[in-house]
């Protein structure tokens, strides 16, 4: 996709479930969140001139450019900042294009007539270019002024406008990759902590000592693995170092921030490096327990290729700008647990049904605590599972009243996905695929037919061998 086009704006900034506004949303996108001044780094500034680095404005958003002139021609500071400059430095085509300013929101707003500003606990610009959305931001400073505009809760930054300058800025920021900034008055790339070499050398860096960064924001644990694995970075060893020690602190983010950041792994494009990431770091065990602790026990390593080979899928439609459901990639996510909840259950003496239901819910209820998973999307999630059981009908007429469920297709893909780990379903796959090729009148005459010579018969014809019905009150020996 072109840098210029238009802008998918995420839903960062509107009103989350855990309650958090525009300002603290800001902060958890970009890495900003209350950290003691004087365990920041010095930053120490290098600028690269224009003939060393490989920036082009015909790469950058032409509505960003009008944006960047305007301020400079009104004699403020304009510099292009964050993701958009790391990635134009690797020859990748950005989506947002973010700028950096000194002046304030007001003095924006008065020289843009499409701005609209955004937040009162972190004040934003957003000037509006039908629907690309070109956010400036004020450079914030790192102590308080004590003007009353900056509020700290719980350690947390939920109110930050007291301004700064650019060096305040940049040390702020949590990763060097994330902390560089485009010059418009004479084109250089300004570094204030070594972020430049980090980018040529593919390096994920935090600013400042690890740990205490990791303890402001947990999450960042999170940001680390998703931007490696985007970018195909490999992460610092002192950087990489805390993170399986303070996985457990993850449990003090908002379960409603978790979800966003497992959509962000997830359904970005590099799904299956960013799971090999979580694994990798001891943070897969944090954010899904019951799914580590089932791919653990799993000793063929059945699940594990189940899991890698649905995400596989999940990057390809990604790529290929097609949909992916929520709901999907969770019961592929938890599948696992479900087996094992499953399997627990059933060894108990509960009934199949029963059982199923049971281990649906039950690990719902667990993941929940964690990841705040929406019921517009664990409710189809569940459905995906329990449908799972009913493909090895042939009864008419639950086969077409399966073939109208409207999670069907979902089920089916699902189906076909657990042949990764199985082909013992490789008969029902067919099966399936063949009755949604049929028409309704050959279903119908070839599932009588095979009802008629008391065999149970895939569409080519091939005889299925017919089970039994149980006697009611029978038990399972007889």
């Amino acid at each position: 996709m072109c840098g210029c086009s238009q802008r998918r704006r995420a839903s960062i900034f509107t009103r989350q479930p855990d309650g958090n506004g525009p300002g603290e949303i800001f902060f958890q996108a970009h890495g900003i969140t209350p950290i003691d001044p004087q365990a920041l780094p010095q930053p120490v500034l290098r600028s690269v001139p224009r003939d060393q680095h490989p920036i082009s404005r015909k790469d950058i958003s032409p509505n960003a450019l009008r944006v960047l002139y305007r301020l400079r021609e009104a004699g403020f500071g304009a510099y292009l900042v964050g993701g958009a400059v790391r990635d134009l430095l690797l020859g990748m085509h950005p989506k947002d294009f973010d700028v950096a300013t000194d002046a304030t929101p007001e003095q924006v707003k008065q020289l843009f007539r499409n701005c609209r500003l955004i937040g009162r606990r972190f004040r934003l610009a957003h000037v509006v270019y039908g629907r690309e959305i070109i956010e400036v931001a004020t450079f914030r400073a790192n102590v308080d002024d004590g003007s009353g505009d900056r509020e700290v809760e719980d350690g947390r930054l939920v109110r930050d406008n007291v301004y700064g300058t650019i060096e305040d800025d940049a040390v702020r920021r949590d990763f060097t990759c994330n902390a560089l900034y485009y010059a418009i008055e004479d084109f250089s790339v300004r570094d204030y902590t070594g972020g430049y070499e980090d980018v040529l050398a593919r390096k994920m860096r935090l600013i400042g000592d690890p740990e205490t960064r990791y303890r402001e924001d947990p999450v960042r644990m999170l940001r680390a693995v998703r931007l490696a694995a985007k970018l195909g970075f490999s992460i610092d060893p002192p950087t990489a170092e805390p993170i399986p020690r303070l996985a457990g602190l993850l449990a003090e983010a908002a379960p409603a921030r978790l979800f966003e950041e497992m959509l962000k792994l997830f359904l970005s494009g590099h799904a299956v490096a960013s799971f090999e990431g979580l694994e990798r770091h001891g943070l897969l065990g944090a954010l899904m327990p019951e799914t580590a602790a089932a791919l653990r026990s799993n000793r063929s390593g059945a699940l594990r290729r189940m899991v890698l080979k649905g995400l596989a899928g999940t990057d390809a439609r990604v790529a290929a700008d097609e949909p992916v459901s929520p709901a999907f990639l969770f019961a592929l996510l938890l599948w696992p647990a479900y087996c094992r909840a499953l399997a627990g259950l059933q060894a108990q003496g509960m009934p199949v049904e029963e059982a199923q239901r049971r281990a649906a819910d039950r690990v719902t209820l667990h993941q929940v605590q964690t990841i705040a998973l929406p019921k517009r999307f664990s409710l189809p999630m569940q459905e995906i599972w329990l449908l799972q059981s009913r493909f090895s009908t042939r009864q008419r007429k639950r086969v077409f009243r399966l073939l109208a469920h409207p999670r069907f297709r979902a089920a089916y893909d699902f189906l076909a996905l657990r042949l990764a780990a199985s082909d013992s379903h490789a008969a029902d796959v067919e099966f399936w695929r063949e009755a949604q090729q049929s028409s309704g009148d050959a279903l119908a005459a070839s599932l009588d037919a095979s009802a008629a010579s008391g065999e149970d018969a895939d569409l080519d014809g091939a005889p299925r061998r017919r089970r039994r019905r149980r006697r009611r009150g029978a038990t399972a020996s007889e």
